[in-house]
């Protein structure tokens, strides 16, 4: 990657590898599993043996981590942001040290010279990424040259939701302005939530706050540090379910599998296959 491209796009960026980071303290066999769930439920697999797994913007590293105890005979991760590589880099080193058939390093998808020296593979996974890029549709793009015919691809995009979605960019701009706006956002929006759950689930006659530790059953993942990437989550893109599936329809991908956010901001999980 060039430098001043590396330049250009840090700045304001919210900071994911510091969030993942923090998400590393509570990592358990629990939230491994679960991401291990996740992974074999929309793949439609009971395992990834034979297989290739790329992990486009790796984040923590726990879906790397997946594939690889779901059987993976080769697993790549890469990030743009270096601390996410770093927390790649914890995770291999507790769970697969010195085991080659697990690579990882700071990548751009942008980049596109970069990504023709990956080559193909079985599985591509981008799960909430490619919208955080600063350029969505060439990610899209860039992403569809990498299963290899027959292969599966999985991306998650933020549901576009008109209005909605424009405010949450300007909050989500507002977020990464410096430390005063980091903490008046989080404090507004947290206690928000906080107290927004407390009152459904006393109305509904559920434990206060068990949600919470419940969380952990949507892909191994943590609400708090959830709630920060998606106030922070900058830049950010959104696109209609429709408009994904005709663009890699175009380009020679089928619909296997899907989970849809309607109405609402989440993301948007669909999974093709390479004709």
């Amino acid at each position: 990657m060039k430098a001043e491209r590396v330049k250009a796009k840090t700045g304001g960026r919210f900071a994911f590898g510091k969030n993942w980071q923090r998400f590393l303290s509570v990592l358990n066999e629990e939230r491994i599993t679960e991401a291990e769930r996740s992974l074999r439920e929309m793949l439609q697999i009971d395992d990834l043996n034979g297989k290739s797994f790329l992990d486009i913007g790796c984040g923590s590293g726990l879906f790397s981590l997946a594939a690889m105890r779901l059987g993976a005979v080769k697993v790549h991760s890469f990030d743009f942001d270096p601390q996410s590589v770093a927390c790649a880099l914890e995770l291999k080193s507790i769970y697969f040290p010195d085991v080659e058939r697990w690579s990882i390093e700071r990548g751009d998808v942008l980049d596109a010279g970069y990504l023709a020296g990956l080559g193909r593979w079985d599985v591509v996974y981008a799960w909430g990424v490619l919208h955080h890029t600063g350029d969505m549709w060439t990610a899209l793009k860039h992403a569809a040259s990498l299963p290899n015919a027959g292969g599966t691809l999985f991306i998650a995009i933020y549901n576009d939701q008109g209005a909605k979605s424009r405010r949450w960019k300007t909050v989500k701009a507002f977020y990464n302005k410096g430390l005063a706006a980091r903490w008046a956002t989080s404090t507004a929006f947290i206690t928000y939530w906080i107290l927004r759950d407390i009152k459904s689930d006393l109305r509904s006659r559920k434990i206060p706050f068990l949600r919470y530790r419940q969380y952990k059953r949507s892909r191994g993942m943590s609400r708090v540090h959830d709630w920060i990437d998606w106030l922070g989550g900058y830049p950010y893109e959104v696109a209609k379910p429709d408009d994904l599936i005709k663009f890699y329809e175009a380009k020679g991908f089928r619909l296997l599998n899907s989970i849809l956010r309607v109405n609402g901001l989440g993301n948007n999980e669909l999974v093709f296959e390479s004709e």
